[in-house]
């Protein structure tokens, strides 16, 4: 079975701008998400700010113009928070929603899964990692990486990391445009002598120690298609999906969704899995 999935961080709900003026980007995101592909099977989004107030009227919103489900809005101690919309004539009912310990990261995750026919639910887990600094971000990968493997070894986990990718090979950011902040949440200090900054990569090191595998990258060393390491954000691709080394193989179609532009502050991500090509070799059980 193919199943296509789209990542977006939506930026502050998509609803209003970073200061609180209404700024309704959501048509133009509905139309990124729902030309992605011929289907969407599934959508991971960040920043769903405010979805849930005046009887979560956006969410409705969301459901209705995407024809997708949703499963139970994560919690998040900031108000941004991340979700999961499904095509439920696809995926068929969420079997299992976890959010235990998503107080544990800024943003709130959780995990949700389907049975697709593995030996084992296949599980999906949102995430945005908080922006501050590298350290905490790396106990939140640490913390969401454990728990995407709660109901066994066949996960995505996808999102707005906001770090540069594990590898040293990768495109380093655009340091020229990278805002004092976020050098000195994302980068490393330079050595003696040196005025260069490399890219603090332990967030997505922590995912790679987690047995996680960057879609991106996977797919670069075998096409070696530079479009395929595109930056998401103005400065570095931070926009990421990982999944577990057992779906690797079965990944696709991955690439970068610009289009139209002033939807979101975020690229978007596009990419396919055929569940029949996941090894299903070693269905481990969590214990």
């Amino acid at each position: 079975m193919l199943l296509t999935g789209v990542v977006q961080n939506l930026g502050t709900g998509g609803t209003e701008d970073g200061d609180g003026r209404p700024d309704d980007r959501w048509p133009l995101l509905a139309e990124r998400i729902n030309s992605a592909a011929d289907r969407v099977d599934f959508v991971m989004l960040q920043e769903v700010m405010d979805w849930h107030r005046y009887g979560h009227k956006q969410l409705a919103r969301a459901c209705e113009d995407l024809d997708l489900d949703v499963a139970p809005l994560a919690p998040s101690s900031s108000g941004l928070g991340t979700a999961l919309l499904y095509r439920r004539e696809v995926l068929g009912r969420w079997k299992r929603h976890n959010s235990d310990f998503a107080g544990e990261t800024l943003h709130g995750f959780a995990v949700t899964t389907f049975d697709v026919g593995l030996p084992a639910p296949l599980a999906f887990v949102p995430v945005h990692f908080t922006p501050f600094a590298a350290e905490k971000a790396t106990v939140e990968a640490g913390t969401a990486g454990s728990r995407g493997y709660k109901y066994g070894p066949y996960v995505v986990l996808a999102g707005d990391v906001n770090y540069s990718p594990a590898s040293p090979q990768s495109p380093g950011p655009n340091y020229s445009i990278m805002r004092p902040y976020n050098i000195g949440a994302r980068t490393l200090r330079p050595a003696p002598g040196t005025t260069v900054r490399p890219p603090d990569r332990q967030v997505t090191e922590k995912l790679e120690d987690h047995g996680y595998v960057d879609a991106a990258w996977h797919l670069f060393q075998k096409e070696q298609d530079p479009t395929l390491l595109e930056p998401t954000a103005p400065d570095d691709r931070i926009d990421q999906v990982w999944v577990s080394a057992p779906i690797a193989p079965a990944v696709s179609g991955y690439r970068v969704l610009s289009s139209p532009d002033g939807a979101s502050d975020h690229k978007g991500l596009v990419f396919t899995i055929d569940t029949d090509l996941i090894d299903t070799s070693n269905p481990w059980k969590h214990r």
